[in-house]
C-alpha cells in the first residue's frame, strides 16, 4: 500500500533518541543540516534520477554522467554552495565522474607539491572548472611500485623544456579516472632525468587536448580502457590509456614544491622536506577510509530493512511467518556489521583529526609522528576497505534470491566500491608497509624509544607479553579495559613472534619475503586494534540524547567480541586468552545480538539516506517491497513487447521442429 510505513511498528521499538544519533552519525549538526538539504535538492531533481542506470548502454551511461556532472557545476555555481555543500552535492548524485579526481586527486596535489607560483598559476583555473584535471600515475606494467614507472622527463636545457615520452608499451598511462575522453590537463608522474641522469618519479603538469576542440594535442594518444566489471557502478567513469611520443612542455611544468631544475639542468632541493608530500597521500587515504563507512552502511541499511520486512517459515498453523531478521543466524552475520559501519564511521573522524595535526606539525618542521601516520593510514585504508568489500557481498546474500537484482542495489554498489581494494595502494602491499613498520618499532623497543600514536602500547610489552585476560564471566567481556588489553596483548604478540622469527634470516629481506603471510596477520591485528581503541575512545566522550551513548556501547562491543570470535585462532595461539574466554566472549555476543535487534531500524534510520541515494526497492524507507518490485520488472526493455524479438527466428522453427517430431 502506498503512503503507508510498512517499519512503523519496528521504529517504535527504539530504545534511543534517533535524531541525537543521526548528528553523531553525521559528526555534528550543522554537517547533519547541510547533508540533510543538499541529500533532499538531489532527490528532488530530475536530472539526477539514476532508476534505469543498469540498463544503459556504455555511451548512454557515460553522456547522462556528463550531462548530469555539468548539472552539478550549474547547481554550484546558480546557489554560490560553499566547499562543503559542493562536496556533498557530488556524494549524493552517487555516479562516478571524471569530477571526483579533479576535485579528489588533481587539485589537493597541486596544492601539495606545487611551488606558489604554481598554485596561483593552475588553481584558479581548475577552481573555475576552467581546466579539467586528472592523476595519471599508474601505467600498464606498474601500480603499487611507483619507483618502477617507466615514463620519462628529459629535460632539454637547449630549449629550456621537458620532453615527456612512453619508451615502452608498458610505461602507458593506464587507469587514471577522467583521463579517458573529458581530462584537458593531467599530473603525470615520470622519471625526471637530466644530463642523462635519472632523479627518480616527478610530477608534470601536461596539457593533453585543446582547450578549443578538445583534440588531443600532437604526440599524445589517448582513450578510454574498456568495460570494467558490473552494470553501470563504475562505468560511468572514463579511465583512460595515455602515451606520449616526446610531447614538450615548459621546465616550470614540473611541480617544484620539494626539488626544482634550474635553467642549466641542475637538479636542487628546496628547502621544502620531502615530508611534506606525504600530507596529500594522509589527505586521500583519510577520505577513503570515510567513504568505506558510506558505502558499508548503505549496504547493511538495505539488507537490515529488507530483513525486517522479509518472512519465511515459522508459522505451522496458517499465521504469520517469522521475519528473517529473528533468525540468530541472520543476526550473527547482519549486526557485526552494523557494528562495523558505526566503528568505520569514527576512525574516519579520528583519521580526519589525524590529517590536521599531521600537517600542523609538518608546517612546523616535525616530521616525529609522520612514519606512524603514514602506517596507520595505510593500514586503516586496507582494512576498512576490505572488510567494506565483503561485507556488500554479504548483505546481497542476507537478502536472499532477491539481492541478486539490479533493483535490490547491491549488485551495482558492489561493483562500484571493489575498487578501493586496489586504487590508492593494494590493500596487501599496503598491510606489509604497515608490517614492516611494526617491525622497526619493535626493534627500537630495547633502545628505550619511546613508540607514539596508535603504537603507544607497544611501550609496555613486557606487561603485555606477560598478561593475563581477566575474564571470569561472559560479562567481564563488556568491560572497555579489558577488551582493549585482549587486543593489544594479541597485536603485541603477533608482532614480536615475526620479529623472533625475521631475527633467525641472515638476510631480513629474504626473511621478510618468506614471513609475509604472517607479516599481514601481525598488521591486521595492529589494524583491528586502532578501530576498536578509537571507538572506545568515541564513547568516552559526552554523547548526549537518551539511550544513543547506551546502543554505540553495545554496537562497540559487539564490532569487538564479533573480532575475537572471528580471529579466536589469533587469540588462543597468542595465549591472549584462554579457549574458556573464547567461548564467554560468544556467550556474551549473542547476548548483545538480542540487545541490538529492537533497535536495528532505527540505527540504519540514523544514517539518514533518502531512497534516491540508496537506489534500492529493497531498502525503502516504508518497506513497501512486494509491489515495488513487480512494479520495477515490467520496466525492463526484455517487457516491452510480449512475444520476445527473435521469436520468428529462432524459437517458432525449434518448436514447428519439435511437433513434426512428436508425431513420429
Amino acid at each position: 500500500m502506498e503512503g503507508v510505513d510498512h517499519l512503523a511498528h519496528e521504529r517504535s521499538k527504539a530504545q534511543f533518541d534517533v535524531d541525537h544519533m543521526k548528528v553523531v552519525w553525521a559528526g555534528s549538526r550543522h554537517t547533519l543540516e547541510v547533508s540533510d538539504r543538499i541529500a533532499r535538492l538531489v532527490a528532488s531533481d530530475p536530472v539526477f534520477k539514476k532508476d534505469d542506470r543498469t540498463r544503459l548502454s556504455r555511451k548512454d551511461l557515460f553522456k547522462d554522467t556528463l550531462r548530469k556532472a555539468a548539472h552539478v557545476w550549474k547547481r554550484i555555481t546558480e546557489l554560490k554552495l560553499t566547499e562543503e555543500e559542493a562536496s556533498k552535492l557530488r556524494f549524493y548524485v552517487d555516479q562516478p565522474a571524471y569530477m571526483d579526481l579533479h576535485w579528489g586527486m588533481f587539485i589537493p596535489f597541486i596544492k601539495g607539491s606545487g611551488t606558489e607560483e604554481q598554485q596561483k598559476k593552475w588553481l584558479p583555473l581548475a577552481y573555475k572548472m576552467q581546466i579539467i584535471g586528472c592523476y595519471a600515475q599508474t601505467e600498464l606494467g606498474h601500480g603499487s611500485n611507483v619507483q618502477g614507472l617507466e615514463t620519462t622527463a628529459n629535460f632539454d636545457p637547449k630549449t629550456d623544456e621537458f620532453v615527456i615520452h612512453s619508451p615502452t608499451l608498458t610505461s602507458s598511462k593506464w587507469w587514471p579516472g577522467g583521463l579517458g575522453k573529458v581530462s584537458t590537463h593531467a599530473v603525470v608522474f615520470a622519471r625526471l632525468i637530466t644530463d642523462g641522469q635519472d632523479h627518480g618519479v616527478n610530477g608534470f603538469i601536461v596539457q593533453l587536448r585543446s582547450l578549443d576542440d578538445h583534440l588531443p594535442l600532437p604526440g599524445v594518444t589517448v582513450g578510454d580502457i574498456g568495460m570494467k566489471f558490473g552494470s553501470g557502478a563504475y562505468n560511468s567513469m572514463d579511465n583512460g590509456v595515455l602515451r606520449f611520443d616526446h610531447v614538450r612542455i615548459p621546465r616550470d611544468h614540473m611541480l617544484m614544491r620539494v626539488s626544482q631544475v634550474t635553467r642549466e639542468g641542475k637538479v636542487v632541493q628546496s628547502n621544502v622536506p620531502r615530508q611534506l608530500l606525504y600530507g596529500t597521500m594522509v589527505f586521500v587515504r583519510q577520505t577513503i577510509v570515510a567513504d568505506a563507512s558510506s558505502a558499508l552502511s548503505r549496504a547493511v541499511c538495505i539488507a537490515t530493512r529488507y530483513s525486517a520486512v522479509r518472512r519465511q517459515f515459522g508459522s505451522n498453523d496458517g499465521g504469520v511467518e517469522t521475519q528473517v531478521i529473528d533468525y540468530k543466524t541472520q543476526q550473527s552475520r547482519l549486526f557485526p556489521l552494523l557494528a562495523s559501519a558505526y566503528a568505520f564511521r569514527f576512525v574516519g573522524e579520528w583519521l580526519k583529526w589525524l590529517y590536521t595535526d599531521v600537517t600542523q606539525k609538518l608546517q612546523a618542521n616535525d616530521f616525529s609522528t609522520l612514519p606512524e601516520a603514514h602506517a596507520c593510514t595505510a593500514g586503516l585504508k586496507s582494512l576498512t576497505t576490505s572488510a567494506t568489500a565483503d561485507a556488500i557481498e554479504e548483505c546481497r546474500k542476507l537478502c536472499g534470491g532477491h539481492g541478486y537484482l539490479s533493483s535490490s542495489g547491491l549488485p551495482e554498489l558492489f561493483a562500484v566500491y571493489i575498487p578501493a581494494c586496489t586504487y590508492e595502494g593494494d590493500n596487501i602491499v599496503l598491510l606489509l608497509q604497515v608490517a614492516r613498520f611494526l617491525m622497526k618499532t619493535v626493534s627500537q623497543l630495547p633502545s628505550g624509544k619511546k613508540p607514539i600514536g596508535t603504537t603507544s602500547y607497544m611501550g609496555r610489552a613486557e606487561h603485555l607479553l606477560q598478561s593475563c585476560c581477566n575474564v571470569q564471566k561472559a560479562e567481564d567481556w563488556l568491560k572497555p579495559s579489558v577488551i582493549l588489553e585482549a587486543f593489544e596483548a594479541r597485536a603485541m604478540r603477533m608482532s614480536v613472534a615475526c620479529a623472533k622469527d625475521l631475527s633467525k634470516f641472515t638476510n631480513p629481506e629474504e626473511g621478510f619475503a618468506e614471513l609475509s603471510p604472517n607479516l599481514v596477520d601481525a598488521a591486521v591485528a595492529h589494524c583491528q586494534l586502532i578501530v576498536v581503541s578509537k571507538f572506545i575512545e568515541k564513547l568516552q566522550q559526552d554523547i548526549p540524547g537518551k539511550g544513543v551513548k547506551e546502543q554505540l556501547q553495545i554496537l562497540c562491543n559487539v564490532y569487538a567480541l564479533f573480532l575475537v570470535h572471528k580471529h579466536l585462532g589469533d587469540f588462543l595461539s597468542t595465549g591472549s586468552i584462554t579457549a574458556k574466554q573464547g567461548s564467554l566472549a560468544n556467550d556474551q555476543l549473542r547476548s548483545l545480538y538480542s540487545q541490538v535487534r529492537p533497535n536495528a531500524i532505527a540505527l540504519v534510520d540514523a544514517f539518514n539516506y533518502t531512497d534516491h541515494y540508496l537506489s534500492s526497492i529493497l531498502g525503502r524507507y516504508d518497506g513497501n517491497v512486494y509491489p515495488k518490485l513487480y512494479e520495477e520488472a515490467w520496466k525492463d526493455p526484455l517487457n516491452d513487447t510480449v512475444v520476445p524479438e527473435g521469436y520468428h527466428e529462432y524459437i517458432q522453427p525449434l518448436l514447428k521442429q519439435q511437433l513434426r517430431n512428436s508425431r513420429l
